[in-house]
């Protein structure tokens, strides 16, 4: 059974009954979209309004396109196709094929791999069952948006505002990878265009639904280490493309079935060159954010939650090995000061990557090193060690972890990240790591990559969404878009 839409000719009913309910006429207006010279018009509902595109009933199965069938969208799928309730309906990518056998991922994805896939679970009870395969995805939300309820965005970084802001303006539930945007802006109108379009989101940090998590922010928040005001987090990720000093001079042929153009989407196209895709686009800041970016929304997540930060007002960040103005370093290190507030003093955030560690703390036993990934919260009584991106958390020293009793479980466990996810679009609450949170998440994030890139200690004022005395840092913060695929506001 598909999701409910509302019909046509019901528009002009529902569009009214959003207005009363909601007090607020604008809620009701058609938006317009305008992607690559295309425009959409697409009705924002409100989830309460039965049958609208934001609202599907508890026991209607929802329909997921999928765009950008990569490693992550690859493995993204394998994760819906997991829940009974849901149908990945449709896929778009501009290739055909991925081999990443030389990546971490391993085997194939792309457009056909990734749908035939699909198709080989669903047939097994739906012999006729085919999915929809589509080059653009704007061609698919403009032309095929009522064959699926809901978008999972896992193209690469560049394209998450674009996509995702598409689907929702079309009236579709986005769960997007993260980093929620790729620079600070997007991440900024990606939150509000979502808030007002009243659709279930969800931020691809994983590890935000672990139950290990929920743990470590209980313990914080119980004081079991007593006052933090310092955190450490360190990923071993670095370059990709290790060898590469600066950006290709030279060009190769486009893989047979890969639109070139379409991938590079937003940005103006380099000649094809096999260092850029698949995957290894994370080392270009017109396309990825480097380490900090990958993974930053994983394992800064903890601390962020567990102390309830905001946004920082100083950021500092460096990096480690030689680089080039257009390539993310092979590792980093920064520093980010959030200001008091009336639950906790200032805190400072530490960054790692390329296998650079913290200090060992003193309270470690001699038999306990620091793990190649982790997160480390020093209090006041005692410091916490935790896996990354959400992983157990253990307290030392072991005397004082002995006297601790379990806190009260405060935090509703997880049924599972996708789950929450459609179980939000459902009517359900609302998933833990929506884009209200995500966004903030992605702003410190980023924020490092402007202070790395600029070379600048940074001075945030965020009110006004700006470096102070740091011109420069403009370009970073707001992006720049080829002709035809700038974003709306």
């Amino acid at each position: 059974m598909k999701s409910r839409t509302t019909p046509a000719g019901s528009l002009a009913k529902v569009q009214a009954a959003t207005s009363k309910r909601a007090g607020l006429a604008g809620n009701s207006r058609r938006r317009f979209l305008k992607t690559g010279g295309m425009a959409t018009a697409a009705i924002i509902v409100q989830p309460h309004v039965l049958g609208g595109p934001a609202h599907t009933a508890p026991s209607d199965r929802v329909n997921v396109a999928l765009l950008g069938a990569g490693g992550r969208g690859r493995q993204n799928v394998r994760e819906l196709l997991k829940l009974n309730d849901v149908r990945v309906s449709a896929v778009a990518d501009p290739a055909e094929h991925w081999d990443l056998s030389k990546f971490y991922y391993r085997g194939e994805a792309g457009r056909l791999p990734v749908c035939a896939e699909i198709e080989k679970c669903y047939q097994k009870t739906e012999p006729g069952f085919k999915c929809h395969q589509q080059e653009d995805y704007r061609e698919l939300l403009n032309n095929h948006a009522s064959k699926f309820d809901a978008v999972l965005c896992a193209t690469p970084d560049h394209m998450h505002a674009h996509a995702t802001i598409a689907a929702v303006r079309a009236g579709k539930h986005v769960y997007c990878e993260k980093p929620l945007t790729h620079n600070i802006a997007e991440a900024r109108l990606v939150s509000r265009v979502a808030a007002e379009a009243g659709v279930a989101t969800q931020l691809g940090n994983q590890g935000h639904s672990k139950d290990t998590i929920r743990e470590t922010v209980e313990l914080i928040r119980a004081g079991a280490i007593g006052h933090v005001a310092e955190v450490h987090a360190w990923v071993p990720a670095t370059r990709w493309n290790k060898s590469l000093t600066k950006p290709p001079l030279t060009s190769q042929p486009s893989p047979r079935g890969l639109n070139w153009d379409l991938w590079c989407g937003v940005r103006n196209p380099p000649a094809f060159h096999e260092v850029y895709a698949p995957v290894a686009w994370r080392d270009f800041w017109n396309f990825g954010c480097g380490a900090m970016g990958d993974f930053g929304c994983h394992d800064l997540d903890s601390a962020v939650w567990a102390l309830d930060l905001g946004l920082p007002n100083r950021i500092e960040m460096r990096p480690a090995g030689a680089s080039d103005a257009n390539l993310a370093p092979f590792g980093e290190i920064g520093y980010f000061d959030f200001p008091a507030s009336e639950m906790r003093g200032p805190v400072r955030l530490n960054w790692y990557s390329g296998g650079l560690l913290p200090p060992t703390p003193h309270e470690l036993p001699d038999s306990v090193g620091l793990p190649s990934r982790g997160v480390l919260f020093v209090g006041s009584k005692g410091v916490m060690l935790c896996g990354g991106a959400g992983g157990q958390a253990v307290v030392y020293p072991e005397q004082h972890a002995k006297t601790l009793l379990k806190p009260k479980e405060t935090i509703k466990r997880s049924a599972g990240h996708h789950r929450d996810w459609i179980d939000a679009i459902k009517g359900g609450p609302p998933a833990s790591s929506a884009f209200s949170y995500g966004a903030k998440l992605t702003e410190i994030t980023l924020l490092g990559l402007v202070a790395m890139r600029t070379g600048k200690v940074i001075q945030w004022d965020a009110t006004k969404m700006r470096a102070r005395g740091c011109p420069e840092a403009e370009q970073i913060i707001r992006g720049e878009y080829r002709d035809g695929w700038r974003l709306d506001q």
